[in-house]
């Protein structure tokens, strides 16, 4: 089925990447094309990492999750996870086991407990240490399912009273970042002299060439041909970043030039002054369609 057309706005787009991440805080999967669900993409941050007092796990405690390579298998049916030094551990993606409830920021959620071997992978990966020997007195972890039956909403506040849905995200369905935006930002840390890094850092769902650096901060909605009809989402929340670009995804070592480059042009006045990166976004239409790599998208200027 040949692409639909959106009218023209103020900035045209092209998307270039698409990303998923099954599993909280853990590697994600770039994908060539992704189901739209209300929640996000499908299955986007439907697993995640807790603690023995089923708090949530992430990166910013377990750099070590960033080395979790998941892939989903079997026709989508089977989620793979892979990390150094660990068999790989299968899961069936619509397999439940005992309910559970557990805390994601301010939220506590039901979810189902994914059951003792997932656990025990957990525990036994992160509790390695750098030399791979198991860690004195390590914590305990257990992987958990989100109920797909509750419904999480974003913040009213900054989706306009809009009641859009999330699974285990830090709290809005899809992160947009532009090109421009991070091909500026390793201009600024190679003139630091530090190494440019790829985009997986910063975690997007959906990165657009086309707009210039930081566009997206000003965009209005976003319309994005389809095959199927427009899909219409809206960038709603500036993203604050916290340590967690500064870790590298091949070694989970974090060193603070990320951070401290961001500091230094990105304090947003929106959030206080937190140094922001990409938009969060919401779906205000299309759920349910198929978006692409290289699909066009327009969006006019936000003015407020």
């Amino acid at each position: 089925m040949s692409e639909s057309t959106v009218s023209p706005g103020d900035v045209q787009a092209r998307i270039t990447q698409l990303f998923v991440y099954p599993v909280k805080s853990c590697a994600g999967i770039e994908l060539q094309e992704a189901v739209l669900t209300e929640t996000g993409f499908d299955l986007d941050r439907a697993w995640m990492v807790v603690d023995a007092q089923g708090g949530f796990v992430s990166q910013r405690e377990q750099p070590r999750l960033a080395l979790v390579q998941p892939q989903f298998k079997r026709g989508g049916t089977e989620l793979a996870l892979r990390a150094p030094g660990m068999l790989a551990l299968h899961l069936a993606v619509d397999a439940v086991e005992q309910p559970t409830r557990v805390r994601v920021w301010d939220d506590e959620v039901p979810a189902y407990d994914m059951g003792d071997v997932a656990a025990q992978w957990f525990t036994d990966f992160l509790s390695l240490s750098d030399q791979g020997l198991p860690a004195a007195q390590a914590a305990r972890f257990r992987l958990v399912r989100f109920d797909p039956e509750h419904k999480r909403l974003s913040s009213l506040k900054w989706t306009g009273g809009v009641e859009a849905l999330n699974q285990f995200s830090d709290g809005f369905p899809l992160l947009v970042l532009g090109q421009a935006s991070l091909d500026e930002f390793n201009v600024r840390l190679q003139a630091a002299g530090h190494a440019p890094v790829g985009v997986e850092r910063f975690r997007p769902n959906i990165v657009l060439a086309g707009p210039e650096a930081h566009d997206e901060d000003r965009l209005d909605t976003l319309r994005i041909a389809t095959g199927e009809g427009e899909v219409v989402l809206k960038p709603v929340k500036p993203c604050p970043r916290c340590p967690i670009p500064n870790i590298d995804p091949a070694t989970a070592q974090s060193s603070p030039e990320v951070s401290d480059t961001l500091q230094a042009y990105r304090r947003d006045a929106r959030l206080n002054g937190a140094v922001t990166f990409g938009m969060n976004a919401i779906v205000l239409a299309g759920v349910d369609t198929v978006l692409r790599v290289g699909q066009t998208v327009a969006a006019d200027f936000r003015f407020d």
